[in-house]
């Protein structure tokens, strides 16, 4: 199951990963602090994974290709109806 979506474009910026796993962290040491245990192994199990997958597990997708050409019309400016040339 995955929870985690790294493909998703939310996560192509390094400093939003960093940022979140940070997050998931420093919650953790807020409940530790606070005699919390549970909820900091919860936090801190979250950091773990989100670590996993945005930082060590995370494969960046290569840019789509652009085509630059403009669009064409199937029928070209010139073209009239069939009627037209004879």
């Amino acid at each position: 199951m995955q929870l985690i979506d790294p493909s998703h474009p939310l996560y192509k910026p390094l400093w939003v990963r960093i940022l979140i796993v940070a997050v998931c962290f420093g919650w953790a040491a807020v409940e530790t602090f606070g005699s919390q245990p549970f909820w900091a192994m919860l936090s801190g199990a979250l950091g773990v994974y989100s670590a996993w997958m945005l930082l060590l597990n995370f494969k960046p997708q290569p840019p789509a290709a652009t085509n630059d050409a403009p669009a064409r019309d199937d029928v070209a400016e010139d073209d009239g109806p069939a009627e037209d040339k004879k």
